[in-house]
């Protein structure tokens, strides 16, 4: 029983059942488009929650990435926020730890619905397993005067408002809530630590390669909103943006986010020129949480996180040493200093590798790291485990964890880019840190000690970090010369 009405789901194997499509708003288009998330209406009777529901509204993922990245289930509609419940205890009081999904996609694409995203195992483990859909690109994160900023995070909240008032009677605990995602999820994430409707909705949170850097300022935003609005020929009003047919929209969306990456000039785009991402949340400035945020964290990156991005698109090889220095200089580092310093730990390598390694580590690495470090008490992980598709090239890039931590890697979406045989055994590892941290809020490796540590009586810092790899093992501070290049930059 939900507060809207009863639904019915299906039982499924390891004693799992699952109730899938239930609706935690109403809508939002017709007179609720652009307008913060309101509630579903109710029904009578028995809901049957045996599908999937709609998903959010979004352009395809352009190739290569439409391969590597499947979207396996082509349901956008306009009854997109719904989400999707997994749990070993149907029914009332089973006070199981809870895990919420937010999915990637960089806040265009992506569902919670995806085979990829199934919960079972998280269930069978004895964790209530939520995955959520959230409205995306230009409905979800396009700022527009007269009409609330990230719209897409207040479906977020939304969702874990239902949490908080429904999740009882599916087996779980509303005081143990752990929300989850990877890239903008993660992001989204970020965003949420520090907004004050968010606070109290979860106790503990996973970021997967990414945290709160990630935003535009409002100047930015609104440099983005016109070019948008200029690009459509309409003006950069709500009730323009949503005159223009959505299938319209979405394709000049589409090409919106090719021209930031074909034109990163930040005249253009503000700060999205150096992560090429015109959609994202919109907000003042950075804030970090502190050591009150209330809130456990686990965050962490992939070792090798922009191979995704190079090398399917052959990009990897065409990146020169120039580009190289450039791209250095404007993430605000001395180019002979830094690639001096990443040279050191790659001997011989590429320009197109050294790349890679730079732009993981200001896109992905180092904004984990600042959140740790900012709470005391956080866990931190790398993956490395490398992919053998692309020759080996393709490495441990950004996204290829996601089977390991679902414990899925049977489900053939994740075959493209983490070829036929990943190793079970670093699933059972990852998937059951996830599980552990749920549960405990420990993930099975000591806390991140990094500034400040000085104060409760360490010598020095230990950054202790586990790394998820052929050989999973615990690493006190890697690549610790790298990571003290961006002191003070990023």
């Amino acid at each position: 029983m939900t507060r809207q009405g009863a639904v019915r789901g299906r039982m499924g194997d390891h004693g799992v059942a699952s109730f899938l499509g239930i609706p935690f708003a109403a809508a939002p288009f017709g007179p609720r488009r652009f307008r913060a998330p309101e509630p579903p209406a109710s029904w009578d009777g028995v809901r049957e929650a045996h599908a999937y529901g709609a998903t959010a509204p979004k352009a395809p993922y352009a190739p290569p990435f439409d391969a590597l990245i499947p979207e396996d289930l082509d349901q956008d509609g306009e009854n997109c926020l719904n989400l999707n419940v997994w749990t070993p205890q149907p029914g009332p009081n089973g006070g199981l730890p809870v895990l919420v999904w937010l999915h990637g996609g960089a806040f265009s694409n992506g569902s919670g619905s995806a085979s990829a995203y199934h919960g079972g195992a998280f269930a069978r483990d004895g964790v209530v397993c939520v995955t959520v859909n959230y409205r995306l690109g230009v409905d979800g994160f396009l700022h527009i005067d007269g009409v609330p900023d990230n719209r897409g995070l207040l479906d977020q909240i939304a969702a874990l408002q239902w949490v908080r008032e429904n999740i009882a009677s599916f087996g779980g605990d509303p005081d143990r809530v752990t929300v989850f995602g990877e890239s903008a999820g993660a992001m989204s994430i970020g965003a949420l630590l520090g907004m004050k409707e968010a606070r109290g909705l979860f106790r503990r949170a996973a970021l997967q390669s990414g945290a709160a850097h990630h935003f535009l300022r409002p100047a930015s935003a609104a440099l983005i909103t016109a070019r948008l609005a200029g690009n459509l020929g309409i003006a950069a009003t709500a009730e323009a943006f949503a005159a223009v047919p959505l299938a319209e929209l979405l394709l000049a969306q589409g090409r919106l986010r090719a021209e930031v990456g074909s034109r990163p000039d930040p005249a253009l785009w503000g700060e999205a020129a150096l992560n090429m991402m015109p959609f994202e949340p919109v907000l003042p400035e950075l804030t970090l949480p502190g050591p009150d945020c209330g809130v456990d964290l686990l965050v962490g990156s992939n070792r090798e996180e922009n191979r995704l991005f190079m090398v399917p698109t052959e990009r990897m090889d065409t990146i020169t040493e120039e580009r190289l220095r450039l791209v250095v200089a404007g993430y605000g580092l001395d180019p002979d200093r830094a690639l001096a310093v990443y040279r050191a730990t790659r001997p011989g390598a590429t320009p197109g590798e050294l790349f890679d390694a730079v732009v993981t580590d200001w896109f992905y690495r180092i904004p984990a790291l600042r959140l740790a470090e900012a709470v005391p008490g956080s866990h931190v992980y790398e993956f490395a485990w490398r992919s053998p598709q692309y020759g080996g090239r393709l490495g441990a890039c950004h996204a290829s964890e996601l089977g390991f931590v679902f414990d899925n890697l049977a489900d053939p979406s994740y075959a493209p880019m983490l070829g036929d045989h990943p190793p079970q055994p670093l699933a059972d590892a990852m998937h059951g840190a996830w599980v552990a941290f749920a549960t405990t809020g420990n993930p099975g490796w000591a806390a991140y000690d990094g500034v400040g540590t000085a104060t409760r009586g360490a010598a020095t810092p230990s950054r202790t970090t586990m790394v998820f790899g052929e050989q999973t093992a615990v690493e006190p501070d890697p690549r610790s010369a790298e990571r003290a290049l961006w002191s003070g930059v990023r």
